[in-house]
């Protein structure tokens, strides 16, 4: 097999930092959830994780000492100086014969254990990327006070309850995606080579003693081309999806984290929503409500009693919310949602009768959300298209009536 040990990162490429959705999760737990967020960074609670893996790790796997096994300490030590840790590493062999590495996390101690015969796989620059990995996950948990371990731990605690949400069980799998991104930069800059960190990751994967990371990553690069789906994996993002994403971060390309956000988590959607992205469609519903009774004519009792059961501290103004068609765009999964949404706003004051649909029209086009609205206004209103036609064809003239006789 060639060796791929080449230093190849882009001087472009960024510093090895918390991706902004674990910034954004754990300032979100902070937020939402005080208390359980103050025993997750409580000594206690340390303390009963630390006593939990080292039980583990004395049942489970077998020490690598450093005198048997001189090179690949010499290897670690490595790789956590290029990630500039200063911390005392042990290395294990663990009895469970599928190929893996898994760092088991205690503060001040990194312990990596090797699983299967991955050892035997790796060569060269492969065995500091693999190293790189799994001491990136410590890294990570190190950083700002632990906080980033305090997110996790609660979130694993979260997904395993019986009674979890499918907003929570998203989002701890799209903090376990991003955590594996974020170690896979880590094997990038331990082994100094994206081709080693992805030939790492290939044969981590398959099992496979000969791989090239650079035919690798040009096999990614024609799947993402083909096929820019968002990862659906659980644990781990797709092998493809990785090295797309350590090619462009290694390269220094300027789309690098938005390609992998878009990647990992997706379109906005009703059926996918994350604790962010119910969020974002709060503050989208939100505007869109406000947009929908911008105009004063539009804000009777009934449409303002109706868009306070949405949000009790409902309020309209004048001023028009010049972003929202362009965010709307951004959502094209949340089409159907936006339709029912206005259509419901419409339907709630029957004494406006046509004006309101004439407005919803009216958004409906600026939306890009007309072919979703008409399905809508035909099954929930049980209107017949020769109804929506006329509707349509006399919006403009019907709205342009009732703004002049509103301000006369």
């Amino acid at each position: 097999m060639q060796q791929e040990n080449s230093i190849n990162i882009s001087p472009g490429a960024g510093a090895l930092l918390p991706l902004p959705y674990h910034e954004a999760v754990a300032g979100y737990l902070k937020e939402r959830e005080p208390e359980v967020w103050a025993w997750a960074l409580s000594a206690r609670s340390r303390d009963e994780h630390a006593q939990a893996v080292r039980e583990e790790l004395l049942k489970q796997a077998y020490r690598l000492d450093a005198a048997t096994y001189p090179d690949l300490h010499q290897a670690a030590i490595t790789a956590a100086a290029r990630l500039g840790l200063e911390v005392p590493i042990t290395l294990y062999q663990g009895s469970d014969g599928q190929i893996n590495a898994s760092l088991y996390f205690l503060v001040g101690e990194a312990h990596v254990v090797f699983s299967g015969p991955l050892l035997d796989r790796l060569t060269g620059p492969e065995i500091a990327a693999v190293l790189g990995h799994e001491l990136a996950h410590y890294k990570l948990w190190s950083e700002d006070g632990g906080i980033y371990h305090a997110a996790d731990r609660i979130l694993e605690a979260t997904a395993a309850h019986p009674g979890a949400t499918p907003a929570q069980l998203q989002t701890s799998r799209l903090f376990r995606l991003f955590t594996e991104a974020y170690a896979d930069r880590g094997s990038v800059v331990a082994s100094g080579s994206v081709e080693a960190a992805v030939a790492a990751l290939v044969k981590s994967a398959t099992g496979l003693s000969n791989v090239s990371g650079a035919s690798y990553l040009a096999q990614a690069a024609e799947v993402v081309a083909r096929e820019p789906a968002a990862s659906s994996q659980a644990s781990h993002p797709e092998s493809f999806l990785r090295a797309h994403a350590l090619g462009l971060w290694a390269g220094g390309n300027a789309q690098a984290e938005s390609w992998l956000d878009a990647a990992l988590r997706g379109p906005l959607s009703l059926d996918q929503a994350d604790w962010l992205a119910q969020a974002r469609l709060e503050s989208l519903t939100r505007r869109a409500l406000a947009e929908m009774l911008r105009p004063a004519w539009m804000r009777s009792e009934a449409t303002l009693a109706h868009a306070r059961r949405f949000f009790p501290d409902f309020g309209a103004g004048d001023n028009a919310d010049d972003s929202l068609a362009q965010d709307m765009a951004a959502a094209p999964r949340c089409a159907d949602y936006v339709s029912a949404l206005l259509v419901d706003i419409a339907a709630s004051d029957r004494a406006m009768e046509d004006v309101a649909f004439a407005r919803v029209l009216e958004l409906g086009d600026a939306w890009n959300v007309g072919d979703q609205l008409q399905a809508r206004m035909l099954k929930d209103l049980k209107m017949t298209k020769r109804q929506f036609s006329k509707l349509r064809q006399g919006a403009r003239a019907l709205l342009d009536k009732t703004e002049k006789n509103h301000v006369g």
